[in-house]
């Protein structure tokens, strides 16, 4: 093989060790690969994430094979001198289509996320307890009903405090930001949701195992924005009340 031949083929080269070490967790990050939903809404986001990703990538395969072909087919090598192709100066069929079928796609993914958005990002009424939690540089508390607080520190030198829930409860979260603005995401578990200084915003979640999720704070807030992980720790019932009246006597 020539030496400018493999010069050519450097991209393929190097798209294996691209998707490696996007599949990489940075420290006190979470990975790029959308982890297993363990909550309702976390499931409908990540149905949502296959439903708009797999038509996009059925619609870019016939896009860049079309391409491909075109470029095969009509390749200068393989003409005769002085081939000239067809010459077509307009179509209105074809650009009647390629007009409406893009807007309609479109419009279904808008629909769609419209939708979810609506389900998955609004207050819940009947939930099992709140939990309010506030963003700050460059960390997170979380307020339990039962008058403590988690303090949640930013740092990339190891794992920060766990954000506890139990089980199978439905937990609403209130947002709200005490500086600027922050974002509470938990891949596995919820949408980004903003924390706003004074305005508060909603989430909640219904963790359906016992585990530790990772998430991280999404909107840039400042030089220690990448230390503000989240870490969330399930638990069962039992467990969750032991460690309840724990964090009471702690901090009486």
């Amino acid at each position: 093989m020539k030496p400018w031949s493999l010069i050519r083929l450097w991209p393929l080269a190097i798209l294996p060790a691209a998707l490696l070490l996007g599949s990489c967790e940075a420290p006190g990050g979470i990975s790029p690969i959308f982890p297993a939903p363990v909550s309702p809404n976390g499931q409908d986001i990540y149905n949502t994430y296959i439903g708009i990703s797999i038509p996009a990538i059925i619609i870019f395969l016939g896009v860049e094979l079309a391409l491909l072909w075109v470029v095969i087919k009509y390749r200068r090598s393989a003409q005769p001198a002085g081939y000239v192709p067809p010459q077509i100066h307009g179509n209105t069929r074809v650009e009647w289509a390629w007009t409406i079928v893009p807007l309609i796609i479109v419009l279904g993914i808008a629909g769609y996320s419209f939708n979810e958005l609506q389900k998955d990002f609004q207050p819940v009424s009947n939930y099992d307890f709140e939990v309010v939690v506030s963003g700050h540089q460059f960390g997170w508390n979380y307020t339990y009903p039962e008058g403590f607080t988690i303090h949640q520190e930013g740092t990339l030198a190891g794992d920060v405090t766990p954000f506890v829930v139990p089980v199978g409860k439905l937990i609403r979260l209130r947002m709200q930001g005490t500086d600027v603005i922050h974002s509470w995401w938990v891949p596995a578990i919820s949408g980004k949701t903003d924390a706003v200084p004074g305005y508060d915003n909603f989430t909640w979640l219904k963790v359906d195992r016992e585990g530790t999720w990772r998430g991280e704070c999404a909107e840039l807030c400042g030089a220690g924005h990448s230390t503000m992980q989240i870490i969330v720790q399930s638990m069962s019932q039992y467990n969750y009340d032991q460690w309840v009246r724990k964090q009471q006597a702690a901090q009486k």
